[in-house]
């Protein structure tokens, strides 16, 4: 291929940015498409239509040759619809299509959770291999043929298994490639092995060489079975899976026999939206000319928590769902020990009820020191990120992670665990790496954490030093652009195999 070859890319997600979000799934959804249409590709998206999906406010509109096209699932006969709309936040009008079946996605407010019972719907297979079937009739129907279907997580890992398979001599499909990205291994859109027969795949298939695992129907697997290649969102992560079978349910095995068709990603951040200099959500915008109005945030922010405000005490912040695999275990063993430091701390999460009512009896013993917003609040995570002076973040395991790299561009020291995208993103302190951005311990340990603490907290009083941290931090290049570029690569790599 021509090495300035534009592609037709099929963007395939289950949630998507503004209209509907449950995590930063959404946002790479609708910041990668945008990145990678400014530099010249064709990109379209398909996600599904929930019923939280609000159709006015986004001029979501019916496409009239595009109705009542009817699938198998199994025994049963689905009807789904096409409707339309553009990513509002996109400078080259993205086209965005939506699925549309009221039993399946349209009477649904919540996307993979049953709400009233707290679980997971019981149907999800039916309706994700409803969606990844008809993403290819819909393209099929448009007359639009992908060079590229780039599907995202187990939800739509279904595409690339159809492709080869039920579609494989489907002339449209000839010279149409598959990218599967996995956000997360932690959910495998696993199904009691009966959900098979509601795909129509081949019977071949049913098998532990292709879409069984542990005697269970695998969606993940069969991305990673049949996608042509098979990426994760950073070089770090894709290494710590491979290394470590616990972390992907004993399916590193198949990513390995992927060789090089399994490659790391890290992901950007959206700097129309995370930025010091233009954010709106923030008391006063700063960048690095201007470092000492970061100032002016802290104030506002500790006095929002509660706190007295005293510019020789550091603020320590963290944003987080409330998960062992965050780290939180880490932080709720550390918390006797950090409060008895010359601190302040403030924490916006939501999560484990245990962590939950945890945190509240801190905030009540220390009011002075700790305090916390549980719940999500897209608004204080701006002004945190800003008015804060260290971040912490001790996950457990870290596909990505984004607020380390908000983190540094907001000014904000991370202090993180060795572990995935974070590993990639942070430079520690004492690593022998020039131009160090934060800290960085590799033990899974309360004391690992502490002592991380405790260094930042002597750090804040060298002044000189904590500024050239910083400045090194918020020279760093996290954009999507450069990361839509290593995706181009990538698509060439796909695309001439």
């Amino acid at each position: 291929m021509a090495a300035g070859k534009k592609y037709k890319i099929l963007f395939v997600t289950s949630e998507l940015f503004p209209f509907v979000k449950t995590g930063g799934l959404a946002d790479v959804s609708s910041s990668l498409p945008q990145e990678l249409s400014e530099l010249g590709h064709e990109v379209r998206i398909v996600v599904p239509r929930y019923g939280a999906i609000d159709t006015r406010k986004f001029k979501i509109h019916d496409v009239v040759r595009l109705k009542n096209f009817s699938l198998k699932l199994g025994e049963k006969e689905a009807l789904f619809s096409v409707k339309s709309s553009f990513l509002p936040v996109s400078k080259n009008r993205v086209q965005v299509y939506f699925l549309d079946n009221e039993e399946y996605f349209g009477s649904r407010k919540s996307l993979y959770v049953d709400i009233l019972k707290g679980t997971w719907y019981e149907d999800n297979y039916e309706r994700f291999t409803l969606f990844s079937r008809g993403v290819l009739e819909l393209v099929k129907k448009l007359g639009w043929a992908p060079d590229i279907i780039h599907a995202n997580d187990w939800q739509t890992a279904l595409v690339p298994a159809f492709l080869k398979t039920n579609y494989q001599n489907d002339e449209f499909f000839a010279k149409c490639k598959s990218l599967f990205t996995i956000h997360n291994f932690v959910y495998g859109g696993e199904f009691a092995p009966e959900a098979f027969a509601s795909t129509g795949l081949p019977d071949a298939f049913k098998s532990d060489d292709f879409i069984i695992h542990n005697g269970r129907m695998n969606f993940l697997k069969a991305g990673i079975k049949f996608a042509d290649h098979v990426n994760t969102v950073s070089p770090g992560y894709r290494n710590e899976v491979l290394n470590d079978p616990s972390m992907t349910n004993g399916l590193a095995t198949f990513l390995a026999g992927k060789a090089d068709a399994f490659s790391g990603v890290i992901n950007g951040i959206d700097k129309g939206v995370w930025n010091p200099a233009t954010d709106k959500f923030i008391v006063k915008n700063y960048d690095l000319k201007s470092i000492d109005n970061k100032s002016v945030n802290k104030k506002n922010l500790v006095e929002r928590f509660g706190f007295t405000f005293d510019a020789a005490l550091p603020l320590f912040s963290m944003i987080s769902r409330l998960y062992d695999y965050k780290g939180i275990d880490l932080v709720a063993e550390a918390m006797p020990e950090l409060m008895k430091l010359n601190i302040q701390f403030v924490l916006l999460g939501t999560g484990e009820m245990k962590y939950k009512s945890m945190f509240d009896e801190y905030s009540k013993k220390y009011p002075s020191k700790f305090a916390c917003y549980l719940g999500f609040n897209d608004e204080l995570a701006h002004l945190m990120e800003a008015g804060s002076d260290f971040y912490l973040m001790p996950s457990k395991h870290e596909p990505c992670g984004l607020n380390q790299m908000y983190s540094l561009l907001y000014g904000t020291i991370p202090i993180v665990r060795k572990t995935g995208g974070l590993s990639d993103t942070v430079i520690g302190i004492g690593s022998g790496e020039p131009n160090p951005t934060g800290f960085v311990f590799e033990e899974y340990s309360a004391q690992a954490l502490i002592e991380k603490v405790k260094a930042a907290v002597e750090l804040y009083k060298r002044k000189d030093e904590m500024l050239a941290l910083i400045r090194n931090g918020m020279k760093c290049d996290f954009s999507w652009q450069l990361s839509a570029k290593k995706y181009t690569e990538l698509y060439k790599k796909v695309y001439s195999a």
